[in-house]
């Protein structure tokens, strides 16, 4: 008899990337209680933390805070806000995101000194959340592998493996390896050379998948925890009101204006198939207990109707960016769905 799955800790983007009041960040309290999501915020100082905690959801799932991205663990002043913000919140908090720097390859013995002076500190913290070093600044995956390993032994501090910025860092690579110079995320949908190009374009970023994959794989040899940044993302992507080619729900498909394949869209670098791919390896090799995963998709185009969630804006006149925060929220728990599903199978096949 195949044994029960046991649903593995979902968080998803708890920010309002809308406009509109706190009243929107009431409605994503709401929507990841019912979905059983936990929340990760963005925050840029302890106080903005402590405000947006009042939105966490009651649903026992921990949280986790992303941190400055201008925080860099070599300088004094960086390992002093992580520390304020693991005081503050010990015991509150799961644990706290920042990301790696260039030092970690060009000034690598600094960097690491430095990481351990920062899980020193935090290790003298009863209840101290626990820290996670993203990969996004572009290292060789295999690089920040090597890192990981360099740290196994520092208790309280661990990575963040973000699956998109892996998987455009090695489209961009094995594109790059057959056309030198040349950046596939340029290719937009809009670019004269894509369509002569685009077999090349999605070979690169069949790439994808596997290098994820080979890091994961790397990873459970440490055996600790690891948090994931889940999202899906195409080097030709034109999706983000920020200009990254990532951050993509699992579910998209990028819109061309040619015929490849007997279509006009492309598929992403991952889809449903490839996050069920990365799901099963990384509860394999690193177990359910060192898992976390966030849906770090950004808001995508789209209105749903508020349903039950109507009261919350009785006070606006013009309901059109509720509706889109809605839609955002129903696209996050379309996905929490795919990594139930995923996790799932790869629990009825152990």
């Amino acid at each position: 008899m195949s044994k029960v799955a046991k649903a593995p800790r979902v968080l998803g983007l708890l920010q309002k990337r809308i406009e509109g009041d706190d009243c929107l960040l009431a409605l994503a309290k709401r929507r990841f209680e019912q979905a059983g999501l936990g929340a990760e915020f963005y925050a840029g100082n302890p106080d903005e933390l402590q405000w947006l905690l009042n939105f966490k959801p009651a649903n026992g799932v921990p949280a986790v805070a992303h941190l400055s991205r201008g925080i860099n663990l070599l300088e004094g002043n960086g390992r002093a806000q992580v520390l304020e913000f693991a005081r503050r919140f010990a015991g509150r908090i799961y644990g706290m995101v920042v990301h790696d720097q260039p030092e970690l390859a060009s000034r690598p013995e600094d960097y690491l000194l430095a990481v351990r002076e920062m899980n020193a500190l935090l290790e003298t913290l009863p209840d101290s959340p626990r820290l996670f070093i993203e990969f996004a600044v572009g290292l060789k995956p295999e690089m920040f592998a090597g890192f990981a390993a360099s740290i196994a032994d520092c208790g309280n501090t661990s990575v963040c493996v973000d699956v998109g910025h892996v998987g455009i860092w090695q489209a961009r690579a094995a594109f790059a390896a057959r056309h030198a110079g040349r950046d596939v995320c340029e290719l937009k949908p809009n670019h004269p050379e894509l369509s002569q190009v685009v077999n090349e374009v999605q070979q690169a970023t069949a790439t994808a998948l596997p290098a994820v994959r080979k890091l994961i794989q790397h990873l459970g040899v440490i055996a600790k925890p690891v948090h994931f940044h889940l999202h899906d993302g195409h080097p030709s992507s034109t999706y983000s009101p920020f200009g990254v080619a990532d951050h993509l729900s699992f579910l998209a498909e990028i819109p061309i204006a040619f015929e490849h394949q007997g279509r006009r869209v492309l598929p992403t670098l991952f889809g449903s198939n490839g996050l069920a791919h990365i799901i099963r390896m990384a509860l394999g090799s690193l177990g359910d207990a060192n898992c976390t995963f966030t849906l770090e998709i950004h808001p995508p185009e789209g209105r749903r109707a508020l349903g039950d969630a109507a009261n919350l804006f009785n006070h606006w006149s013009d309901k059109t960016n509720a509706e889109r925060m809605n839609h955002w929220l129903a696209v996050l728990r379309e996905n929490q769905q795919l990594v139930f599903k995923a996790a799932e199978f790869a629990d009825n096949r152990a």
